[in-house]
């Protein structure tokens, strides 16, 4: 099978609108803004979320739905939408504060989500599903089983106001590290996740335990990569006027699966491949990756762009 399933939070980003004062509702979540993100590059993708009955819920799923992404393994869950309240800096840069006590998206149960990963080419998570009881356990559970029969894709994108002591959390991602094939983190993400430590000395730990291609994300000046096969590379960041960073490592995310996705990369058949990623073929990726999310910087919120946006702005 040729899709990739995003499993994680779909939920409502309260954000600053156009009118000074006033706020509005947005589509978002990590998780579902890089499934919205591989539809529109044109990958097959599955989500695998709970998705509320309530107002909220049913804008989640006619958003997603709408730019194509299969809900079939979408569960109508019974509990409330989670929201998530947005504050753009003068930079563009984002914070967020989260409404998510008893919400829909961390009841997971094991019988949903039974068979919602099987058959599928790669599966990509992270963020707060993946640390949010008592839904993370059975999800976490479910990622280890689906390693057997696909590519595992993760991204930490830890939240600090909710998620504590960081060195707990670090245990947590390097339990994931252990699954994952590809993984992509910020270095803002490292900087509270690990202090002090230079990106390049995590990026180098990190690909010796398990994953098979690493991205540490740096912003505006681009991306640091690696490959457990011993492959080092930069790329600088795509010069765009940035009207907010909601969303852009989200893009990033979802360009790198699909870059994968169509350089043959992806399914357990192609883990030697994938570790054996030329020098060429990773910085052929990365620039799509940073191009994809200067993109996403350059509007207002969490909007990925189309295949063919993306093309025609690395043509140029």
């Amino acid at each position: 099978m040729n899709v990739i399933a995003v499993a994680g939070e779909a939920l409502v980003d309260v954000v600053p609108a156009p009118v000074e004062g006033y706020f509005e509702l947005a589509p978002g979540g990590s998780p579902a803004n890089v499934a919205v993100g591989l539809a529109r590059l044109e990958v097959p993708t599955r989500m695998v979320a709970r998705l509320g009955t309530d107002l909220l819920g049913r804008r989640l799923r006619a958003h997603l739905g709408d730019n194509g992404v299969d809900l079939s393994r979408a569960v109508e869950a019974a509990e409330p939408s989670s929201l998530a309240i947005v504050e753009v800096g003068p930079g563009g840069d984002a914070d967020y504060d989260f409404r998510i006590d008893g919400t829909a998206d961390w009841q997971w149960t094991p019988e949903e989500l039974a068979g919602a990963l099987d058959g599928v080419l790669a599966v990509h998570s992270g963020s707060l599903a993946l640390t949010r009881q008592p839904g993370a356990a059975v999800l976490r559970e479910a990622l280890a089983k689906a390693a057997a029969t696909a590519t595992i894709s993760y991204d930490p994108n830890p939240r600090p106001r909710l998620m504590g002591d960081p060195a707990a959390v670090v245990a947590g991602v390097y339990e994931l590290l252990a699954i994952a094939d590809v993984v992509k983190v910020s270095a803002e993400d490292l900087a509270w996740l690990l202090p002090g430590t230079p990106p390049g000395e995590v990026l180098d730990d990190w690909l010796t335990r398990g994953p098979a291609l690493v991205a540490v994300t740096l912003g505006g000046e681009g991306v640091l990569a690696g490959t457990s096969a011993g492959v080092r590379t930069t790329m600088p960041g795509r010069a765009a006027e940035v009207v907010d960073t909601v969303g852009a490592g989200d893009s990033f995310s979802a360009a790198l699966l699909a870059g994968l996705h169509r350089r043959a990369l992806l399914g357990p058949a192609r883990r030697a491949a994938l570790r054996g990623i030329s020098p060429v073929q990773l910085d052929e990726v990365l620039e799509e990756c940073v191009t994809a999310a200067s993109l996403t910087c350059s509007r207002r919120g969490a909007q990925p762009p189309t295949a063919a946006e993306l093309a025609q702005t690395l043509s140029r």
